[in-house]
């Protein structure tokens, strides 16, 4: 297991009489990409603005870098960049310029400015003012700043929120290449599954402040699974000596003829078939029924309604 650059134990903040995070243990290791997924208002915001020591917590410790935020807080943020909800600009200025502003209270080399500007694709833009650009320009413009002081962590909060497809594509490959390229940790957060699905390494799933899932993209690929759709002519027959025999099966709602159970292996289902024609229940179709990564997504966190 690669070295946690961010771990938090018990995370909690309460906001007036709302619980908004809920006992949060993170754990992201470098190198990682961690999709941090949640429907709106599942306190995913909240989450980030305690790592960016933004808000104090309730109860709970945060540690990036293997140092507690609280004690070191200076020290770890010069080592993260962050893009949290909409960039800030001055619109009047040019790329270059409003680049020139953050580098000046940064302290870093004037080099930097070219290279963050390549890094996402401005270079061309880099004379323009920042008025006449695109929603998608400007969040690269944001990211770029984020880059100027070379982190080792970068924090973004819902990246993609109002761009369209082409610049989505955009800001997808963007923070794909980071982790190879720059050698950074990447904790981005959205609330589009498909979104994070095409880019992460790591998913973390919070729903009403708790976190209800933490893995690998693939360990949730395998945990979405797929079920067994059997068309029958007695539903209830068919049903009940299933469970009899020990096998788990539930009606489909949309048709009580449709039954539903686990997909164990082939031999399994064949012989289920076989058990059902021996008690003259008629076998119409036999299907897999996959359960996608948005099913499983709307399922644990209670049917989110931002998808």
């Amino acid at each position: 297991m690669s070295e946690a650059v961010i771990e938090t134990n018990q995370l909690t903040k309460k906001l007036g009489n709302k619980m908004a995070v809920d006992r949060l243990d993170l754990r992201i290791g470098q190198g990682e990409i961690y999709g941090f997924l949640g429907p709106n208002g599942a306190g995913k915001t909240t989450t980030i603005r305690m790592l960016l020591g933004l808000i104090r917590p309730t109860r709970g410790t945060v540690r990036i870098f293997g140092r507690d935020l609280q004690k070191d807080r200076l020290s770890v943020l010069r080592r993260v960049g962050s893009l949290v909800e909409y960039p800030s600009y001055y619109g009047h200025l040019t790329a270059y310029e409003n680049l020139e502003a953050v580098r000046c209270i940064l302290d870093v080399p004037r080099s930097r400015i070219d290279e963050v500007l390549s890094v996402v694709r401005l270079t061309k833009e880099a004379k323009r003012p920042v008025k006449g650009f695109s929603l998608g320009m400007k969040q690269r413009l944001g990211i770029a700043t984020a880059l100027l002081g070379s982190p080792e962590l970068l924090i973004l909060d819902e990246p993609t929120n109002g761009l369209d497809p082409s610049g989505i594509l955009e800001m997808r490959e963007l923070i794909k290449s980071m982790p190879k390229q720059l050698g950074m940790t990447v904790l981005v957060s959205s609330h589009l599954l498909s979104e994070v699905e095409q880019m992460a390494t790591q998913v973390g799933i919070i729903a009403q402040g708790k976190l209800i899932f933490q893995d690998s993209i693939e360990a949730l690929r395998q945990h979405s699974g797929s079920r067994i759709r059997i068309s029958v002519d007695q539903g209830e027959a068919a049903w009940k000596m299933l469970l009899a025999s020990g096998i788990q099966a539930e009606w489909e709602l949309t048709d009580a003829n449709r039954l539903l159970l686990p997909h164990e292996s082939d031999e399994q289902l064949a012989r289920l078939v076989k058990l059902l024609v021996h008690n003259d229940i008629s076998v119409y179709r036999v299907e897999e029924k996959k359960r996608s990564l948005e099913d499983m997504f709307l399922e644990l966190t209670g049917g989110g309604d931002s998808l």
